[in-house]
């Protein structure tokens, strides 16, 4: 009875378990849900930001088409300008802008030429106003369309007013479209409803000495002289319904502030704005202001997260539910028939495995025995060398066994092979290096190529007694450099051509440890370098 209520406990602490995943799951679900229904309205929020700040390019747009061609015509007038708003009807392209006008250029008590522009154009006498301290000045001389209301700013010498000085300040030096601050526009003086606005300005410069119709005015500290300004006025509760059109009802509450974030002046309102609104950047010319969009869409983001953990709460509860009526004891056959199945997904494993690598060695061994063949001239000869290279495959194969571990060190096989070669203990315990541990694949490759070099060696070189020999190894950048180095010989080694040993143990260099060598011979000297990835292999 006891491993049945063992086996008992154990299912149901996995039932629990199953039911906190499904928990944690749906809480994430919901989380996710929540955070997607944020993300889609500020998603939103931002295309109606960007809708915004491109229908206010428009209203750029009618200004640089104005200025374009009040700077083409060699005596700009008002009727010319009449007749191209007309056309234009900025009423209808750009909502919003209360008129285009022209503020031409006058220097300080020099008003005649401004005030007879204003009697061509309006037919009436109409004063420049109001008396300034400035040097120079900006009066308004044409405002298109005309209404009674705009007729309220003819005159006004709009340099006078310190915000809107500054941005015709900032557009005169820059030579690009500047806003001003909240200002009470002139054609708010007669009107019923006063509503905050703002102009935007842009500067219209002098292209000979002589302004057309006015003097021309010099900045100091190198502003290029300049004759007028065209601009335009908003009303900003006029303007906001223009540029949102109908996108202004799905909106539950909107706040817009005259510069960065929400301590700037608030200048519109509508709503109410609520814990989850978003905020975004409305470019006016060349001021920036916020936005703080309100959707109110309360119960459809928490709404549909709560119904996904309500959900979930149920399906962890059913989960334990058919834990209590499930099966309480697991059948000693049933134990046996997976015990059974394992062991042969083992023996499969490990017969596929057996293949594989006999496969290999067979594959390796025909390939040691064909090379050798093309390179003897008498059997005597291959039996010599096959049997070498056999021994130096088969010593690193033993060397794994032996070891019982999944690697080779590379000290072992550099040892033995000096060994065999006739190097006394007491000079194999001056090879040293970094520990570098090979697989079975590496272990075999470098097996046979310092077979091979030591086979040379014995017969022409250094291991002959003609030169010394210096073995080294060392890490680098990744990669593990073997040196092999023959120095002193009675006669420098031809390495123009290749043997088939040679072309065999490079083929296995790069195709089995996936790395490089390198082949080196003068001044009675022989150096081979190897180099490949270091995989980093670890107990």
């Amino acid at each position: 009875m006891r491993p049945s209520f063992w086996a008992d406990r154990l299912m149901a602490l996995l039932v629990r378990f199953v039911g906190l995943v499904i928990l944690i799951a749906t809480l994430l679900a919901a989380a996710a849900s929540f955070l997607y229904n944020q993300a889609d309205e500020a998603d939103q929020a931002a295309r109606v930001a960007a809708q915004v700040n491109m229908r206010l390019r428009d209203h750029l747009s009618v200004l640089e088409a104005v200025r374009a061609l009040y700077q083409s015509d060699s005596a700009p007038s008002g009727p010319g300008v009449r007749a191209y708003l007309a056309a234009l009807s900025p009423q209808v392209r750009t909502p919003g802008m209360e008129g285009i006008g022209i503020a031409a250029a006058m220097r300080a008590g020099a008003p005649a030429a401004i005030e007879a522009r204003l009697r061509e154009n309006y037919g009436e006498d109409i004063k420049v106003r109001p008396a300034t301290d400035q040097p120079v000045g900006f009066p308004v001389v044409l405002v298109e369309p005309y209404t009674p209301r705009r007729h309220a700013a003819l005159g006004f010498d709009m340099y006078s007013e310190p915000v809107r000085r500054a941005a015709m300040r900032r557009a005169w030096q820059t030579g690009r479209p500047a806003a001003s601050g909240i200002v009470h526009l002139q054609q708010e003086r007669t009107a019923a409803v006063k509503q905050p606005g703002f102009l935007i300005y842009l500067p219209v410069y002098a292209r000979t000495g002589e302004a057309r119709g006015g003097a021309t005015i010099a900045t100091t500290g190198g502003a290029r002289a300049i004759e007028a300004f065209v601009y335009a006025p908003f009303r900003i509760d006029d303007l906001i319904p223009a540029v949102f059109g109908t996108q202004l009802d799905t909106i539950k509450g909107i706040e817009i502030h005259a510069g960065a974030g929400p301590s700037a002046p608030l200048v519109f309102r509508r709503g109410a704005i609520g814990w989850d609104a978003h905020e975004e950047r409305l470019r006016i010319a060349d001021r920036e202001w916020t936005m703080r969009i309100s959707y109110g869409r309360l119960l459809e983001r928490l709404g549909r997260p709560f119904a996904i953990v309500l959900f979930g709460l149920a399906l962890a509860v059913l989960a334990t539910q058919l834990h209590r009526v499930q099966q309480r004891r697991v059948g000693a056959a049933q134990a046996l028939a997976e015990q059974q199945a394992r062991h042969a997904e083992d023996r499969e494993l490990m017969i596929g495995e057996m293949a594989h690598r006999m496969k290999n060695a067979f594959a390796r061994i025909g390939a040691l025995a064909r090379i050798t063949l093309r390179e003897c001239g008498s059997l005597q000869e291959f039996e010599t060398k096959f049997d070498g290279r056999l021994r130096a495959l088969s010593d690193a194969k033993q060397m794994l066994v032996t070891g019982a571990v999944g690697f080779v060190e590379l000290r072992a096989i550099i040892r033995r092979e000096l060994e065999l070669a006739g190097w006394s203990a007491e000079r194999l315990t001056r090879v040293t290096g970094p520990e570098v541990r090979l697989d079975d694949d590496a272990a075999q490759a470098i097996s046979l190529a310092l077979h091979e070099f030591v086979t040379n060696s014995i017969k022409y070189g250094a291991l002959a007694g003609k030169g010394e020999l210096t073995i080294e190894w060392d890490r680098e950048e990744g990669a593990i450099l073997l040196r092999w180095i023959e120095s002193g010989l009675s006669s420098t080694p031809a390495i123009d051509t290749e043997s088939f040993g040679t072309q065999f143990i490079r083929s296995l260099i790069e195709r089995q440890l996936k790395g490089s060598w390198q082949r080196t011979a003068v001044d009675n000297s022989l150096a081979i370098v190897i180099r490949w990835p270091d995989n980093g292999i670890l107990d």
